[in-house]
């Protein structure tokens, strides 16, 4: 008995030992199971409030405003070379089977040069019956003028009544009026008869053949040939319309064919009277020397320099473009991005020269403007621009 009291005493020593440690670990583990949520919490507070700080950050762009430079005005005309005498040739006559043709494009023509024949068996033989029924009335009408005039003589005796010889005057004079009347008929079939062929109605180079031997031509339909009369030339074109009260009839202009550096002198001959509502164009011709190179619809532009004027002027930097055209970028009163379209009118010592889209109080984003978006707010700080 007292070995098994002595066995377990121990056992009943340690059991209030182990209860006692309890509550410390519990207090410890709570204790780094708040510190970890404190951690976390500060940890996602931070992570939080990052884009907070990147949100707020407003880029700082640099500006300027305009300069202006007085410049000598050069405008530009861009349109297509045209013949300044563009002449169908088509059939004046009956029509027919074409029979010959006798030039080709790009020859050079005399006026009354026949171009092309139309088969003419039909009027041919008209016009030998007619020239042969005028011979025939002519010999009716001598005949007839002749014994009139023995009629005359022979009635002062009075051999003859005075009925007689009316009459015979009257046939004389019916005579006389065929004659006339078989000449105007063969007058008319030998015009038809020459209308059978197509003759070209001035000198001039023939642009265009639209013919074939075989082809039947008919009055009224598609012209057969086109002739520039005296081989004269001219660029039709466009011109702006703020740009079109500072050209002159007669001024000097330069005009290049698109892919050549050679320059072709003219003038410019007629400005147009009217505006295009749709797309604010006026319209100028420019003549130009007869010359192989300036075929009719070739592209070509001219440039007219005029009297000086004043042009804003913007760093090259500033001005971009895209698929809609130039523009530059602007900080509008509540310092947000515009955009503004703009017509470049040239290149100066100190930037890109501007007619118009833009106003003298502008602050434009002189760098860095393909990085911003329209509408986005940004802090400007302004730099000077070059003026001259």
């Amino acid at each position: 008995m007292s070995t098994i009291l002595f066995d377990q005493q121990p056992e009943t020593t340690a059991t209030p030992k182990v209860q006692n440690r309890r509550p410390i670990a519990w207090l410890v583990g709570g204790l780094l199971i708040a510190i970890v949520i404190a951690l976390v919490a500060w940890r996602l507070t931070q992570a939080l409030a990052k884009p907070e700080v990147v949100a707020s950050a407003i880029p700082t762009v640099s500006v300027a405003q305009i300069g202006v430079s007085t410049v000598p005005s050069t405008i530009s005309i861009i349109g297509t070379i045209g013949a300044r005498y563009d002449m169908p040739i088509g059939v004046e006559g009956d029509g027919g089977r074409v029979t010959a043709v006798y030039v080709e494009a790009g020859d050079h023509v005399k006026q009354g040069q026949v171009l092309a024949h139309l088969n003419n068996s039909v009027l041919e033989p008209q016009v030998t019956n007619l020239e042969a029924a005028l011979d025939q009335a002519r010999a009716e009408a001598d005949l007839a003028q002749a014994e009139y005039q023995r009629a005359q003589a022979v009635g002062a005796s009075g051999a003859l009544s005075a009925e007689e010889t009316q009459k015979r005057k009257s046939s004389a004079v019916t005579a006389a009026t065929h004659v006339k009347v078989a000449a105007a008929q063969l007058v008319e079939a030998q015009a038809r008869l020459a209308r059978a062929d197509v003759r070209a109605p001035a000198n001039g180079i023939i642009l265009t053949r639209n013919v074939e031997v075989g082809q039947t031509a008919m009055p009224g339909g598609d012209a057969l040939f086109r002739l520039s009369k005296d081989g004269e030339t001219e660029l039709r074109g466009q011109v702006a319309e703020q740009d079109l009260p500072l050209l002159k009839v007669g001024q000097l202009v330069d005009v290049r064919l698109t892919g050549t550096s050679k320059i072709y002198q003219g003038r410019i001959r007629l400005l147009g009277a009217v505006i295009d509502p749709a797309t604010r164009l006026g319209t100028a011709k420019v003549s130009l020397t007869p010359d192989p190179n300036l075929r009719p619809g070739a592209f070509a532009r001219a440039e007219v320099t005029v009297s000086n004027a004043e042009r804003a002027v913007l760093p090259q930097t500033a001005v971009l473009n895209d698929d809609k055209g130039s523009y530059v970028l602007i900080v509008n009163a509540q310092g947000k991005i515009e955009r503004r379209a703009v017509r470049v009118t040239g290149m100066v010592s100190s930037g890109v020269t501007v007619a118009d889209g833009i106003d003298p109080k502008d602050q434009i984003v002189t760098t860095a403007g393909a990085f911003l978006q329209e509408g986005e707010t940004v802090k400007p700080v302004v730099a000077s621009a070059g003026t001259s």
